[in-house]
């Protein structure tokens, strides 16, 4: 498959590094052109114009800091119309408080005939870079929310890096996503064990 990455920071390259690795095609787009030339160097990538990588992509991830999604979608212009738009963006400010309460639909009003599916959001990005991401034993699950054929692509590159898709509903669901990645990381930030929240079923 190829895949457009927004982005040339941390998430950009841990998730286009897993995917070049699992055989797919990559092309990065940035503001800063040569970091941009720099990731794609590092991990095997492609280089473009936000234009050019949309133009690739079958799947686009957003990989951008959140203020900035709008603007580098209008960059990419049409070019984004009919593809699948992994955000995985997080709204967040000081004290974890969501400063966009709905990222995702956001998105989705910012494009033309896109399907965005929120996804790979609710962890940090050394998690992203294991290979694979397995704890206990256990597969990372990732959630995905957005339309059921948009999701079906995107849990492909979910399991292509070693983990467990896990199909949450619509878009309309990605705010209550958006909303859990807050609640979580303020706990973390305040020195709690998060995850102790959620203990696994006994089969």
């Amino acid at each position: 498959m190829r895949i457009g990455v927004f982005g040339a920071g941390g998430m950009a390259e841990a998730l286009g590094g897993q995917w070049v690795r699992a055989g797919h095609e990559v092309m990065v787009a940035a503001r800063d052109h040569a970091k941009a030339g720099t990731l794609a160097a590092k991990i095997s990538a492609r280089v473009g114009t936000w234009r050019e990588t949309a133009d690739f992509g079958e799947v686009i991830l957003l990989a951008v800091s959140a203020p900035s999604v709008t603007e580098v979608l209008a960059a990419a212009g049409k070019a984004t119309a009919g593809k699948v738009l992994a955000d995985c963006t997080n709204a967040v400010g000081p004290g974890a408080v969501l400063t966009v309460p709905d990222q995702a639909a956001r998105i989705a009003t910012a494009v033309d005939d896109a399907h965005v599916v929120k996804a790979f959001n609710l962890c940090h990005v050394d998690v992203w870079r294991m290979t694979p991401p397995v704890f206990g034993g256990r597969p990372l699950a990732v959630p995905l929310c957005g339309d059921p054929a948009a999701v079906a692509t995107v849990s492909g590159l979910v399991r292509d890096i070693g983990c467990v898709p896990l199909p949450a509903g619509g878009l309309d669901r990605a705010r209550l996503m958006e909303a859990t990645m807050a609640f979580m990381v303020g706990l973390w930030f305040d020195g709690h064990d998060a995850q102790a929240c959620f203990p696994p079923l006994a089969g």
